[in-house]
């Protein structure tokens, strides 16, 4: 890479450690170890990005989606799927519980300023067996759940979780010369386990609208709660405490790559107890023990999902 390529790519890296307002948390920080799963591929819409996050004991953890550094250079947004090199035909497909034409749209909450909505789809790669709850009101069959907001006059879709596999996927508002972000990364929170690919059995999902927050009840019989305590056009917050706490594998964060310029997530950043901010490509990272803050994020312009946010998870809790 030439001198001065290398200089803005680490200047870039500085801008987004600087703005994630990183440092030592509370006297409650605790470290966690974080394994990397990720695997080459060539196509685009594949999650081949896997990043496991596991501790003996956490009770809690903060994520973050916040714009790349590179946001305010963007003119053009490039958000379209890209199928190339990819081939999904022997990818499991249910079909939902009734047979469908196409997918069913269900508003779940409304007010005028925020909405929940469900979308059932006529097939998915796992049944569609997790209630949702809102208030008094149970909706079954849901594939998945969108969170909306109105701002400046519009509706923003800021939040989504597929409740059969405990996929969630979050951005912050646009900024003012975007008209919309894409979205990007994956997070799992809860158990994470492996069946066919990672993800959370859940077994209810309940919302709680003044609170902007979700209580997950899980399969195992745990719980965790992930409230949106900030939204702007800057960043997402999500803050999450277990009910109890979670040894083993409690997150995951999920992604694409498939080269530097077409991916969703290109590099990592990685702050330990022991030492200073360390950074690798998200190929070349061997996993870390006693990780405090993990950033994952892109400091050039990808040809896929351009305006897609970094992904922060930090200030992990213990008991």
């Amino acid at each position: 890479m030439p001198l001065r390529a290398e200089r803005i790519v680490a200047a870039a890296l500085v801008l987004v450690l600087v703005q994630v307002g990183l440092g030592p948390a509370g006297a409650e920080e605790i470290g966690v170890a974080v394994a990397n799963g990720t695997a080459p591929t060539a196509c685009a819409e594949t999650d081949n990005v896997s990043l496991t996050f596991a501790a003996p004991a956490v009770t809690g953890l903060r994520i973050e989606a916040r714009h790349p550094a590179y946001v305010g250079t963007l003119a053009i947004d490039s958000t379209a799927p890209d199928f190339t090199a990819c081939d999904m035909a022997n990818d499991p497909a249910v079909p939902a519980a009734a047979p469908l034409a196409g997918p069913r749209r269900t508003t779940l909450y409304e007010t005028p300023d925020l909405w929940l909505v469900g979308f059932t789809f006529p097939s998915f790669w796992r049944a569609a067996a997790t209630p949702v709850r809102v208030g008094g009101l149970t909706f079954e069959g849901l594939h998945l759940v969108q969170l909306w907001v109105w701002h400046k006059e519009r509706a923003e879709e800021v939040l989504v979780v597929y409740p059969p596999d405990g996929y969630w996927r979050a951005r912050p508002l646009p900024p003012p010369h975007l008209r919309a972000v894409a979205y990007g990364s994956s997070f799992l929170l809860g158990p994470v386990e492996e069946k066919g690919r990672p993800m959370v059995e859940l077994k209810e999902i309940a919302f709680d609208p003044a609170a902007k927050a979700f209580t997950l009840a899980f399969a195992d019989g745990g719980a965790a709660r992930l409230a949106m305590t900030e939204l702007s056009e800057a960043r997402m917050v999500l803050e999450a405490t277990f009910d109890r706490p979670r040894a083993g594998a409690f997150a995951a964060l999920r992604s694409m790559y498939v080269t530097e310029a077409n991916a969703d997530v290109a590099r990592l950043a990685w702050r330990t107890g022991a030492a200073g901010w360390r950074e690798a490509p998200v190929t070349g990272f061997g996993g870390a023990s006693d990780v405090r803050a993990l950033w994952a994020g892109r400091l050039v312009p990808s040809a896929h999902n351009t305006s897609a946010p970094d992904m922060m998870l930090d200030r992990f809790a213990g008991p």
